[in-house]
């Protein structure tokens, strides 16, 4: 059974690379070019399972999303991407660029899912 993720990037090439690569992973995925919109999407869609989202986007950030996506869903799995932060601050990060067998690995490891 295919996990749906909600994959959030205000980069609309990486958002459209990032989606087709979880699609390849065997996942269905939701996508979102911003925090609000992505809240929205979270509240409206109970099969979203994972949030992997960019840290650095205008207004909302990586963190802050996770932080109100977790307080909408306490259920729900949380990953950043990010090409300049150090770390995730307690979530697991990606870091930027990626390869899709990298992406698989991170996901295996802490979703167990895709």
């Amino acid at each position: 059974m295919a996990h749906t993720v909600l994959l959030v990037d205000d980069d609309p090439t990486l958002l459209f690379l990032t989606a087709e690569m979880l699609k390849n992973l065997g996942c269905d995925v939701v996508t979102a070019a911003n925090g609000r919109e992505a809240l929205d999407l979270l509240r409206r869609n109970r099969e979203i399972r994972i949030l992997l989202t960019d840290v650095n986007m205008p207004g909302m950030d990586g963190y802050e999303l996770a932080q109100k996506a977790l307080d909408v869903r306490r259920d729900l799995r949380v990953l950043l991407l990010s090409g300049r932060e150090p770390d995730g601050h307690g979530f697991p990060l990606i870091r930027k660029p990626f390869l899709e067998q990298d992406l698989r690995r991170v996901m295996e490891q802490t979703t167990g899912a895709c």
